[in-house]
């Protein structure tokens, strides 16, 4: 509730004044920020195209299992949904990205845009690459373990277990990119800020 009124107030100071848009966008291109927001930008784009390919892989194989016998449609959602856990970290990341240089208020944005160096914001961009690229590539192979589970599923309903295991592997090496980023940003200090 708290970001959506500062959202909410950030908007109505831009509308009254919006000079100070023109000067926090000329900030934010002189300094650090722009690489900051490219990293997080890629970060969730990344993240976002391997669920998206996970996804597709382990849905395609379900309703093709399901078109014959729809009956085990929850074990498959959990596996069809697995891969897309990987797009939520990217997000996350995107969003840490975001609070950290301030961006949901003009007047910390503009502190940060002063304060940040080219150097810092060359750090928050790569910071974000562990997660980017983790989640980009481990969503894919998620969906076709997932996908290999459906049909392990399909032969033998009791085994669900089993291919969930399986996908939760490859999860794994998401949460370990997560994680990363979330260091990686911690270590990032702006000065003034």
């Amino acid at each position: 509730m708290q970001e959506v009124e500062a959202l909410q107030a950030a908007a109505q100071m831009a509308m009254q004044n919006p000079d100070t848009i023109g000067k926090l966008l000329t900030a934010i291109f002189h300094s650090g920020v722009v690489y900051g927001v490219f990293g997080a930008a890629v970060a969730v784009i990344l993240a976002g195209i391997g669920s998206a390919v996970g996804i597709n892989y382990a849905a395609t194989a379900s309703n093709g299992v399901m078109s014959e016998d729809p009956k085990n449609y929850g074990k498959y959602l959990i596996l069809v949904a697995l891969p897309g856990t990987q797009g939520i970290y990217g997000f996350v990341s995107g969003f840490l990205v975001i609070l950290q240089l301030g961006l949901l208020n003009p007047d910390t944005a503009m502190k940060v845009a002063q304060n940040i160096t080219t150097a810092q914001g060359l750090q928050i961009m790569f910071a974000c690459m562990p997660v980017a690229f983790a989640g980009f590539i481990s969503a894919m192979y998620q969906g076709k373990v997932c996908a290999a589970g459906v049909m392990l599923t399909a032969k033998q309903p009791t085994e669900n277990a089993k291919a969930l295991v399986f996908g939760v592997f490859v999860e794994f090496y998401a949460i370990l990119g997560l994680i990363t980023t979330i260091f990686l940003l911690r270590g990032v200090t702006i000065p003034g800020v």
